[in-house]
């Protein structure tokens, strides 16, 4: 009884799925530098498949996590957007712009961080969306970790920011990082958010309808050449959502369903699948390689050059206001917390690169850029709200 209250207390956390995310990201770490590290390979690379003669049904059991769990996760990221852009803070153009514009400024300067270090070297170039992606899970619980000492409305801002970054990261998934597209493929997939349109209009609110089409939908996208995450957000842009209190909305049901699941499980496993990485024949000149180097510099110091440079520009030209009861040093604090890539860095570094050494060398420039975020990030919150 007490080891469930334990738990359930642990999970009432704002920062447990964050901690759950780095507790994964360490035993990956460990498994991969130890005697363990053979046996953990193999098992990812263990081939899993359901009868069917086709390779989307053929995968292994990391890319079953990546193709497959993961998609989950996008159409939990899809519903949030759409939510917020409905009735949250998204929703006013007064209150968006400063969120919006911030998410834009920590895409592009990252990535002009990594090009300026990768220039000239074609494979390497891209992975130049790796360092433009924030982890919401992460961020969020590290600011959370500082309780009602942080302005809430610093939350709300970075949630914000986090969503949109999630919605760019989507765009440059959908754009960049998807093979040559199929016709007939794409044909079957216009039609099928063609029926999910109309279950839409109708007001729809039987989740298996959805569930059904977007299984179908799953599987021609790939057919497709479209990355299978992608699926997912489009999924969650036909899901029925009503304001009002008296009618039941079938997406707040399904965000409020699946985030557990997302946040306590499916986040963790892809760390646990993606973040190991064999560190003994590195050395310190390791991080001064290109793709490590553009992939820190670009997640420490361009996501908080073009954030927090975006921020102070807008509001010093009066077209937004700093968010209530925060200071200058607790944005800049959050800027440099919008550096932890995590999650969506891996996930695209893994889209961008299909050599193994390219692939573990921005993995590096990920898990340390991430940790530079968080720790300096948290101290800068820390301090100033230690002096209040």
């Amino acid at each position: 009884m007490v080891f469930k209250s334990v738990i359930r207390n642990f999970l009432k956390l704002e920062s447990s799925s964050g901690i759950l995310l780095l507790i994964a990201a360490i035993i990956a770490l460990i498994l991969s530098n130890t005697f363990l590290s053979e046996k953990f390979f193999h098992i990812l690379h263990l081939d899993i498949y359901f009868g069917i003669d086709s390779p989307i049904f053929h995968k292994s059991i990391q890319h079953w996590i990546n193709d497959g769990l993961m998609v989950i996760f996008f159409f939990v990221v899809g519903l949030e957007i759409k939510r917020e852009f409905l009735e949250g803070e998204l929703s006013m153009p007064s209150q968006a712009i400063l969120p919006i514009i911030a998410a834009i400024g920590g895409m592009a300067v990252p990535a002009l961080f990594y090009i300026i270090l990768n220039i000239g070297e074609p494979e390497t170039l891209k992975g130049w969306a790796i360092p433009s992606a924030t982890d919401i899970a992460f961020s969020l619980g590290v600011l959370s970790l500082l309780g009602s000492r942080v302005p809430i409305s610093l939350k709300i801002f970075l949630t914000a920011l986090a969503i949109i970054d999630d919605l760019g990261a989507i765009i440059i998934i959908a754009l960049f990082y998807s093979s040559g597209v199929e016709i007939l493929p794409l044909l079957i997939i216009l039609i099928i958010l063609f029926f999910l349109y109309l279950c839409n209009k109708r007001n729809i609110q039987s989740a298996w309808i959805y569930i059904v089409l977007g299984l179908f939908l799953w599987v021609f996208i790939q057919q497709a050449g479209i990355h299978a995450t992608i699926a997912g957000v489009l999924l969650a842009i036909f899901v029925p959502h009503s304001k009002s209190s008296e009618q039941k909305s079938l997406l707040t049901f399904l965000e409020n369903a699946l985030h557990p699941w997302v946040a306590y499980l499916i986040m963790p496993l892809f760390a646990l699948a993606n973040a190991g990485v064999y560190l003994g024949d590195m050395t310190l000149n390791t991080l001064f390689n290109p793709i490590p180097l553009g992939v820190m510099s670009g997640l420490f110091f361009g996501k908080q050059i073009g954030v927090f440079f975006t921020t102070y520009i807008l509001i010093r030209m009066g077209y937004a206001r700093l968010p209530s009861h925060a200071t200058w040093i607790q944005m800049y604090g959050v800027a440099v917390l919008t550096g932890i890539g995590f999650t969506m860095s891996l996930f695209i570094n893994i889209l961008a690169f299909d050599t193994e050494l390219y692939i573990n060398q921005a993995k590096i420039g990920v898990l340390v850029g991430s940790f530079l975020s968080a720790l300096i990030g948290y101290f800068l919150l820390n301090f100033k709200s230690g002096r209040n």
